[in-house]
């Protein structure tokens, strides 16, 4: 029996050989492709707001993110969405930055204005952090938002998929 073996058993080292090289190939793409991931990461700082009327109120999230990734990230499209205490998802619009300014200027109650808004073909660039905010109008009452479960901040990048920011859980 040990003769019919014997071809294999001289073939062994080299076979766990081979193994070895695959294995360390394996492991320099992955470390090589770390960074082409465009994506951005990140979390909603703080959440202000305010009714407009009786159905629809008005959030302002204030939010940082971090492009991680080799790449820049152009913004090409960002939506706002929250869970609310029925565990049915609202869509938000979000508020363009010249609107967020004269809603800033006119309603006080909301405070002071932080960051600029982030509006389509901003840049973040590689390993880049900027803070942000979102001004955003949900068709439910005030307290309904107050309320929620969540929100999720949906960035998409112009080449490539989008990212998502979700708050953390309501305390």
């Amino acid at each position: 029996m040990r003769k019919a073996l014997e071809p294999y058993i001289k073939l062994a080292p080299f076979f766990g050989i081979g193994l070895a090289v695959v294995a360390v190939a394996i492991v320099c793409i992955l470390y090589m492709q770390r960074g082409a991931k465009v994506e951005l990461v990140g979390s909603i700082q703080k959440v202000r707001t305010m009714a407009l009327d009786e159905t629809s109120a008005i959030a302002i999230l204030d939010f940082r993110v971090r492009n991680p990734s080799d790449y820049r990230f152009v913004v090409s499209k960002v939506e706002v969405s929250m869970v609310d205490p029925a565990g049915k998802t609202q869509e938000g619009l979000v508020i363009s930055e010249v609107d967020a300014k004269n809603l800033f200027q006119y309603y006080t109650a909301l405070g002071q204005k932080f960051n600029d808004s982030l509006v389509l073909r901003t840049k973040v660039k590689p390993g880049e952090s900027i803070d942000r905010m979102l001004a955003v109008r949900f068709e439910v009452p005030e307290k309904l938002i107050e309320q929620r479960r969540g929100l999720t901040i949906r960035i998409e990048e112009i080449d490539s998929g989008p990212s998502e920011i979700s708050e953390g859980p309501k305390r």
